[in-house]
């Protein structure tokens, strides 16, 4: 055991000497204490059967009575805290994962119980998780198929014609189920780490020119905003080293997100600036919309997480791209969150460079 730092009472320090003798801080020293005075108790009873006129046989079977009676007491509050726990693991089986383990011990059955209820509290985490995940991703399933039913049964019905503009509400229902079903692939993917990392070193300007002409071209192919600006600020000549397909996947997301989030006629606008280590950026996404407030601003990184703002609960998104982002900025050591604005929202991740990359 290590000396106790200087400077501490004389109490103390002998307090601290003797805690591996305390029967509560060590299951080795209760059973140790368990030995000693059932010994104790056995000298103590022979030496009264000598200065008194009671039989041997008589004070053996006093003893035996003693220690079995001490031995049942140390038991008893040894194996409690185990029967405890196994009762809790049997109901953990069964799904119930609420139960707690209620042991006001300081020895090691003390830091296995604090364990067992850390592990419980864990998976009944998971759990909720999981059930809220089936939850989401029923109801965000369930949207675009209803829509797409809709619309086939008019034309089975001879409702509405078999026109252009017919299947291409059809054909948008049916890109909004594909986009949902690659997102939870992507994040599948991410979550279990089965996403390699291909980094390299590359120039930044030109790289997010073509991310944003990409973009520019999904405005014009029937995104629901085609009035919002898209503007590029970067650093001349600047460089760094990470995956430029996951990057790509990253900057992606967090453009359509602020394209959805927009005003009219709004301009979204990317910044890049160096970092602080070589080959590290620092990339911010900027919009001019209502803003994140401060106490969503964890959530919305979250799985099918939502703000609380009219546009996002009209626009039919999973919540699932800026999830996909921040396992993507995770994957190359970096990090991401909601910067304070004066206005809209801005979006801001760092990426390491080569030193922290996971490849």
């Amino acid at each position: 055991m290590p000396d106790p730092p200087p400077g501490v009472p004389l109490s103390r320090r002998t307090w601290a000497l003797l805690r591996p003798l305390d029967p509560y801080r060590s299951v080795k020293a209760a059973l140790g204490w368990l030995v000693i005075v059932s010994v104790g108790i056995t000298t103590v009873l022979i030496l009264m059967a000598y200065r008194s006129d009671i039989e041997l046989q008589v004070i053996a079977i006093i003893a035996i009575i003693a220690s079995l009676l001490v031995t049942q007491f140390v038991a008893h509050s040894l194996a409690a805290p185990l029967l405890e726990m196994t009762a809790a693991s049997r109901a953990m089986a069964r799904g119930d994962y609420g139960r707690r383990v209620h042991v006001a011990r300081r020895d090691e059955l003390g830091d296995l119980a604090d364990a067992f209820n850390r592990m419980a509290a864990d998976l009944q985490a998971v759990d909720r998780h999981r059930k809220e995940l089936v939850a989401n991703v029923s109801h965000e399933l369930r949207t675009p198929i209803a829509g797409l039913r809709a619309v086939l049964e008019n034309v089975v019905d001879g409702v509405s014609e078999a026109d252009p503009q017919t299947m291409a509400t059809a054909l948008r229902q049916t890109e909004r189920l594909g986009r949902l079903v690659e997102q939870l692939l992507d994040l599948s993917r991410l979550e279990n780490g089965v996403v390699p990392l291909s980094p390299r070193r590359f120039q930044v300007e030109p790289y997010l020119s073509a991310v944003l002409d990409g973009a520019h071209m999904a405005l014009g192919r029937g995104h629901s905003r085609t009035d919002v600006r898209l503007r590029l600020d970067v650093t001349p000549g600047l460089h760094t080293h990470a995956d430029p397909e996951r990057l790509d996947q990253v900057v992606t997301n967090l453009v359509d997100n602020a394209v959805k989030h927009s005003p009219r006629d709004g301009t979204v606008t990317v910044l890049a600036r160096p970092g602080i280590a070589a080959d590290s950026l620092v990339l911010e996404v900027l919009d001019e919309g209502p803003g994140i407030p401060p106490a969503q601003r964890d959530l919305v990184f979250e799985r099918f997480g939502r703000g609380t703002n009219g546009v996002t609960q009209r626009d039919g998104g999973t919540g699932l791209g800026l999830a996909i982002a921040r396992w993507a900025v995770d994957l190359h050591g970096g990090t991401i969150g909601v910067a304070e604005s004066i206005r809209g929202c801005r979006i801001r991740l760092t990426l390491p460079g080569n030193s922290q990359v996971k490849g």
